[in-house]
């Protein structure tokens, strides 16, 4: 019997064990300290956390806003998204990543694509199977796993290496219980990118050991010159899923759409499960995803332009941070890696958070491989990291 003090706080019952080691999210308690900070009068700089602040384009908004006047917009979806959106998804693969997708099967709607990593996680996975989830790497992935139930195995990403994984060296452990490899390329945190041939060998690394792999794939449209799918290699079909989202390419974050893609007998597992956790997406919201999925190429280049030249100042205020950095990586954020006379980079960012009133992300909130380095967003007005950088200068 559950005694009272073994319970936290003021709750009558205890919180479920499949919890566990399971913590809040990093940047929600941040958020707090920083709003406590500014309430103090500190005017706190916030340049760790992606959310876009550019809005969507225009006619996507005005689609919206067309749709949600009419009478009909407001009732239940069904839960795999209207087929016009798992069409326009559909193009949408072939005209930038090369894929042929069924709409009638592989794809599936999501609200956000953060959502399907849960789904996914609670549809295949459950005590005594293991994961193989990034070091660095989001947090999301070891946290799905452990409240399925699985064990979280991770698997070291070195700057040696360009940031990929040592397949090879993972193939000489045993695999025979793993069931799910999560990976992420374009990959957030360190910027790297993965051409068609590690697929390729990925692909063939999980028919070799029987393991699902899922890439996760948002960052594919931000600096990114070479826009590449798992799902484009051979044999992918039987081993491998692919998430996507209009998040970071269109601007959407809190519209919450995201899709995923791969072979239809997954994605009926996968809806199974989501079909009991919500009741479809707003029907409005489907159809302007649909009108941003059919953005022109010339819509990403001015997207693109602004990344860029925000880049360029961020590399100016790791320079003033006399951190070192791969000027070739692709995505949102810029990965570096903290000075020496560091501990690691969550003494740089309390440091620079206390003194300058800047907060940058310690990049141990990844992994313990990402202990040495920080990131910078690149989501916020370009005058904000110029006052970064003065700021930074004050200090020395």
């Amino acid at each position: 019997m559950t005694k009272k003090a073994d319970i936290p706080g003021n709750l009558i019952i205890k919180p479920a064990g499949r919890l566990g080691e399971v913590q809040e999210y990093y940047f929600s308690t941040k958020l707090r300290e920083i709003a406590r900070m500014r309430a103090e009068g500190k005017a706190v700089l916030n340049l760790g956390i992606g959310s876009p602040d550019l809005p969507p384009a225009k006619e996507v908004i005005d689609e919206l806003t067309k749709h949600a006047l009419f009478n009909d917009a407001h009732g239940y979806q069904s839960y795999n998204g209207i087929p016009e959106l798992r069409q326009a998804f559909a193009r949408w693969y072939v005209q930038w990543f090369g894929v042929s997708l069924d709409p009638e099967g592989e794809v599936l709607p999501l609200i956000g694509s953060k959502e399907g990593i849960m789904h996914i996680a609670m549809s295949f996975l459950e005590p005594g199977d293991e994961v193989l989830a990034p070091n660095p790497g989001y947090p999301a992935y070891r946290a799905v796993s452990s409240l399925a139930g699985a064990t979280v195995r991770e698997y070291a990403l070195e700057e040696e290496r360009g940031w990929l994984p040592d397949l090879a060296a993972l193939g000489r452990q045993d695999l025979s219980r793993v069931k799910i490899m999560w990976v992420n390329y374009p990959n957030m945190p360190t910027g790297a990118s993965a051409d068609p041939a590690f697929f390729e060998e990925l692909v063939a690394f999980a028919h070799r050991h029987r393991i699902l792999v899922v890439n996760d794939n948002p960052y594919a449209f931000i600096l990114n010159s070479r826009l590449h799918s798992i799902l484009s290699a051979p044999g992918a079909a039987g081993v491998a899923l692919e998430l996507n989202s209009l998040s970071k390419a269109h601007n959407m974050a809190g519209w919450r759409i995201g899709m995923l893609a791969g072979h239809r007998d997954y994605l009926q597992v996968v809806l199974r499960f989501k079909s009991n956790m919500d009741s479809g997406m707003f029907k409005p919201l489907q159809l302007a995803a649909i009108k941003a999925l059919q953005s022109p190429p010339e819509w990403h280049q001015r997207l693109n332009a602004v990344y860029n030249e925000r880049r360029q100042t961020v590399f100016e205020l790791l320079d003033t941070l006399d951190c070192s950095y791969d000027p070739a990586q692709v995505g949102m954020f810029v990965w570096a890696k903290a000075p020496s006379r560091y501990k690691n980079g969550y003494e740089l960012s309390d440091e620079i958070l206390h003194k300058a009133h800047v907060f940058l992300t310690p990049g141990g909130i990844f992994g313990s491989a990402g202990d040495g380095y920080i990131r910078i967003s690149l989501c916020s007005d370009g005058a904000l990291y110029e006052e970064a950088i003065r700021r930074v200068g004050n200090l020395k």
